[in-house]
């Protein structure tokens, strides 16, 4: 097992935080003084882990000397033999926990989500699958905790979705989300086919993380605003007045058409929310182009050109092709049950993290 890096710069982090919190001024700013709070939790408990890795070290090392100096007494032989696996065991947990907490976070990683899904090829099979997935992502939302509020659809005439967008908010939305961004295939004999034949059909999600009117600043010059009345199945009210509103940027093109809500001012907000996060994550593109040419990981780049996952339904299976995991659970998955594809995901960006920060 590789050493651990030095804790000396994060300690040096901590003891400036700790010194900052002690002023008598500092909660006079709410939201800062909760930044700086949240930031000082996590490097006091990296250190203490550190700390925790040291002595577990220091245990093995005495229980392995106590190994060699009592080979004669067989007792305390078994007693420190049957001790050692779980101190290397916790020594194991404790390095890559510390790993994990000296990897610099990625920006987005604690922002809200805007969630965008649309049926690809396959018609309305494609949509119904969308659907499925709509509703597969509200349940992983409501396993979290999170809020997970539509914000504008188009259903399908079977009731499908043609695309729908959700707002998804709560702790590390977008950490956990931003795995789910590309291609999904669907292979399985649709309700419509009487030969029995097995269909494959494609739904793409975009996920992105939300944006605040700071970071992506919108000239309202720049933006061509329609009200109209919302088409499709909808409420007492929804259909009836001219709540729906479509928002075009000019300077990009980019399209929003938010539906959901019977408050004209509320979809407006709803849609200009949607714009901003689709501009910011245009920026980060664009800052990122160069070097996701260059990389390609077993994570892959969260492109929509990519296939990511496939659904089998003759098979009940789940396969996630960026890190070859094959799961036999599609119902449960269906479910909102992704935590261990999710987990899976994770593990392979940390390695690939770990790598890159080790030169390899």
């Amino acid at each position: 097992m590789p050493p651990l890096p030095d804790i000396a710069p994060f300690q040096r982090r901590l003891d400036e935080l700790d010194a900052r919190m002690a002023a008598p001024e500092f909660y006079a700013q709410a939201r800062s003084a909760a930044e700086v709070t949240r930031e000082q939790q996590k490097l006091a408990q990296l250190v203490a882990d550190w700390h925790g890795h040291a002595k577990v070290t220091a245990e093995i090392a005495e229980t392995q000397a106590l190994l060699k100096s009592s080979a004669a007494d067989q007792d305390l032989a078994q007693l420190a033999t049957a001790e050692l696996p779980a101190l290397e065991a916790r020594r194991a947990a404790l390095h890559q926990t510390i790993l994990r907490a000296m990897l610099p976070p990625e920006p987005d990683d604690s922002r809200n989500t805007i969630l965008e899904i649309r049926a690809g090829t396959g018609g309305e099979e494609a949509a119904l699958f969308a659907a499925q997935l709509a509703r597969l992502y509200q349940r992983y939302a409501d396993a979290q905790g999170w809020r997970c509020e539509p914000l504008g659809g188009s259903p399908s005439e079977r009731g499908g979705l043609r695309e729908g967008s959700f707002h998804i908010t709560g702790q590390n939305v977008h950490r956990q989300l931003k795995f789910e961004s590309g291609v999904h295939r669907v292979q399985r004999v649709p309700v419509t086919e009487a030969n029995g034949r097995i269909h494959t059909s494609t739904v793409t999600v975009a996920v992105l993380p939300e944006a605040n009117e700071v970071e992506v600043s919108i000239d309202p010059q720049d933006l061509d605003i329609t009200v109209m009345r919302a088409s499709g199945p909808g409420g007492q009210g929804v259909n009836t007045t001219d709540s729906a509103v479509r928002i075009v940027h000019r300077p990009t093109g980019l399209t929003v058409y938010c539906a959901d809500g019977r408050s004209q001012q509320k979809n407006k907000a709803s849609a200009l929310v949607v714009l901003r996060s689709r501009l910011l994550k245009q920026q980060g593109d664009a800052e990122r182009a160069s070097y996701a040419a260059q990389r390609r990981s077993q994570i892959g780049t969260g492109d929509r050109s990519e296939r990511i996952r496939t659904y089998n339904f003759p098979q009940s299976r789940v396969t996630d092709h960026r890190v070859g995991l094959t799961l036999h659970n599609l119902p449960q998955v269906l479910e909102g049950q992704l935590d261990e594809i999710i987990a899976a995901l994770q593990q392979a960006e940390f390695e690939e993290k770990l790598a890159a920060l080790s030169g390899g």
